[in-house]
């Protein structure tokens, strides 16, 4: 009896010495959560209505060339063809999601397939704040970032900070360094074949080229240009063009 009195004693005392512990053990992880939200929430409120200094991959890049192109333009200073181009060649439904294009989504996922359903909200959000790559903690921080944007920023916010941070060449970055590297004009003066051209080489800027284009490109140019104009007459470009 004695000893069955002993070790349940022992027990209560090491179950007493456990539960501070675990304690805070809980009140350090709830700590670590509230930080990780404040500070993302601050920094998606800080973008919508600051520019951009850089981006992580902008400074990456700056490193490996010694520099980059990029200079920040207000949307209204970018011809609106642009923004159209850029929403009908990577997110012709832009205006009619919340971040998250599910249809678009399910078709990728029903195809067999397991990318192609980007938004341009998760690909600003990719941009401005995290790393390039396809690791499981960026594509989780980028699932957790899209709708907090996407709930503070306004739709033409967005377009603007993707059409400023994107890489349209190696080193340039920004739709007005683009428009004076490849046409020697400003953003505001592009017209509907460049700005289709801008925008289809926006999936793979080291290897396509706006002014001198490949065949592909030329006819991918043709297919945005045609869809720009689409959305412009069906009302898919209300939410951010005029």
């Amino acid at each position: 009896m004695a000893k069955a009195s002993k070790s349940k004693s022992r027990k209560r005392k090491t179950n007493a010495a456990a539960r501070p512990l675990r304690q805070r053990l809980r009140r350090t992880a709830g700590r670590l959560v509230l930080g990780f939200v404040a500070f993302w929430g601050f920094a998606v409120l800080l973008y919508a209505v600051v520019p951009p200094p850089t981006t992580p991959y902008i400074l990456a890049e700056g490193r490996r060339l010694g520099g980059t192109d990029h200079v920040w333009v207000r949307l209204e200073d970018i011809a609106p063809v642009m923004a159209r181009s850029v929403v009908a060649a990577e997110d012709a439904n832009y205006c009619l999601h919340w971040g998250f294009d599910m249809a678009a989504i399910r078709s990728v996922v029903a195809a067999g397939g397991t990318r192609g359903a980007s938004t341009l909200t998760q690909q600003t959000v990719k941009n401005a704040y995290l790393w390039q790559g396809r690791s499981w903690l960026r594509k989780a921080m980028e699932a957790v970032l899209t709708p907090m944007v996407e709930l503070v920023w306004s739709k033409p916010r967005i377009l603007e900070v993707y059409l400023n941070v994107a890489e349209f060449d190696e080193g340039v970055f920004g739709v007005d360094a683009a428009a004076r590297r490849y046409f020697n004009t400003g953003p505001d003066q592009l017209s509907a074949t460049q700005a289709a051209r801008l925008a289809a080489v926006l999936p793979n800027p080291k290897e396509r080229d706006a002014a001198n284009p490949s065949d592909f490109v030329r006819r991918r140019s043709a297919q945005i240009a045609d869809g720009a104009a689409l959305i412009a007459r069906d009302g898919r470009a209300d939410c951010f063009d005029g």
